[in-house]
């Protein structure tokens, strides 16, 4: 029923007036470099981590290298500090020159010869959040110059801005990338500017402007900083899940899978409920020295089937256990099919945990085949009134899929499928 509900919510919610560039249609999946290289541009004392197209390019190579492109990964995607200290003699934006020689334009076509799309970064205030020029009073400019060069994706975010004109301001820029007649798929930064000045979201309207949208803080490379995240998308579901869908996704902000301070369950936990808040699954680590551990949860065929489902439902937290710190959600995927997270905030021991099926807003009509998305195993048949019990590391997560069996019925005195 609950998925029923959402699937009516969501056609009521995108109709003639949603964006439609033809991108996203499932949540996005590439590399950014924020979290991790942040706006390092002393290239002469760090020439391997600065923020360079050699970094870019470097990226570009492990993404198809070592499998990630074939997985889904395809936007590399440049984020603050990129810039020329000041625009040049015809106001436009370019690259600096030392540290971006090729220009961006020599980039893009560096990641389209690898079957890869380049994603670059704007501000809609006077600055970028670095002190870098910002976009205001030239976003018809700055869309034509991006889109000549053949950029993918443009993140715009909203430092030195009045966040009262953000209402009016990204969907006059969604205006100028469609004039150009590129496809960019458009990631906002909008409403996470509006919560924080305590400015009401317009969901609708965020949704008709753009692909993607930041709604909290930013990422920090810590678990606290990953719960934090989860608590605020599970405080705010019910405003959240009916705007998620084809075209239009809630982004929680970057996987920190591989960099510093994830254990292997806590890096696990995080991919798997990135796919089931039906997230954009954008990277930022060092993809030429992550360990293998972590490189296998990102490259999980599994958990990347749930996260690209085509349906793009939002998933939803069902069920609360403060005493042990267990945590419940349920993403309704195609074909009847649901995705189920255990997910465990304990720091002492593991735990089991046992649920009745229904209680975790699966259909109340059928039974379902259940697996284990990351032990790769079966674990039976259940019906919506069976209890199902599963094991779940501290900080760890069970996530489990479950696809309803094909059953035959006697139909007007004959054998059908139901």
């Amino acid at each position: 029923m609950w998925a029923s509900a959402v699937l009516l919510v969501l056609l009521g919610s995108f109709g003639a007036n949603a964006l439609d560039n033809g991108l996203a249609r499932t949540p996005p999946m590439g590399w950014l470099a924020w979290e991790r290289f942040r706006c390092n541009v002393n290239c002469t004392a760090d020439p391997k981590n600065c923020v360079s197209e050699k970094l870019f390019m470097e990226m570009a190579d492990r993404l198809v290298e070592d499998g990630y492109k074939d997985a889904g990964y395809e936007y590399v995607n440049i984020d603050d500090c990129w810039m020329a200290k000041q625009r040049d003699a015809n106001n436009k934006l370019y690259a600096d020159p030392e540290r971006f020689p090729s220009g961006i334009k020599g980039l893009a076509d560096y990641m389209h010869k690898k079957g890869l799309k380049l994603g670059i970064y704007l501000d809609y205030g006077t600055k970028t959040c670095g002190g870098y020029p910002g976009s205001l009073d030239y976003l018809e400019l700055d869309a034509k110059t991006i889109a000549d060069w053949g950029v993918d994706m443009l993140k715009m975010d909203g430092c030195y801005a009045d966040v009262k004109t953000m209402k009016t301001g990204y969907p006059q820029m969604t205006k100028y990338l469609n004039a150009t007649g590129r496809p960019i798929l458009f990631s906002c930064s909008w409403p996470d500017y509006e919560r924080g000045a305590g400015i009401p979201i317009n969901y609708t309207l965020v949704a008709e402007n753009c692909n993607i949208w930041r709604n909290y803080v930013d990422i920090q490379d810590s678990w606290q900083s990953v719960l934090s995240i989860i608590d605020y998308y599970a405080k705010e579901q019910d405003t959240l899940v009916p705007v998620a869908g084809p075209g239009n996704f809630n982004d929680p902000d970057m996987l920190i899978i591989g960099d510093f301070s994830l254990s292997v369950e806590q890096a696990k936990a995080q991919m798997a409920m990135w796919a089931i808040l039906a997230a954009p699954l954008l990277m930022s680590n060092d993809l030429r020295t992550i360990t293998p551990e972590y490189r296998d949860i990102l490259l999980n065929k599994d958990v990347i089937a749930i996260s690209q489902d085509n349906a793009g439902i939002m998933g939803k937290r069902v069920l609360q256990h403060h005493a042990n710190g267990i945590e419940a959600w349920t993403r309704p995927l195609s074909n009847g099919v649901f995705s189920i997270a255990f997910f465990s905030r304990s720091v002492k021991e593991p735990e089991f945990v046992t649920v009745v099926m229904k209680a975790l807003a699966v259909s109340s009509d059928t039974s379902y085949e259940v697996t284990d998305v990351y032990a790769q195993k079966s674990m039976g048949v259940f019906k919506p009134t069976d209890s199902i019990t599963v094991y779940v590391n501290p900080n760890g997560v069970v996530m489990l899929k479950a696809t309803p069996q094909k059953v035959w019925k006697v139909e007007n005195n004959m054998i059908v499928l139901n």
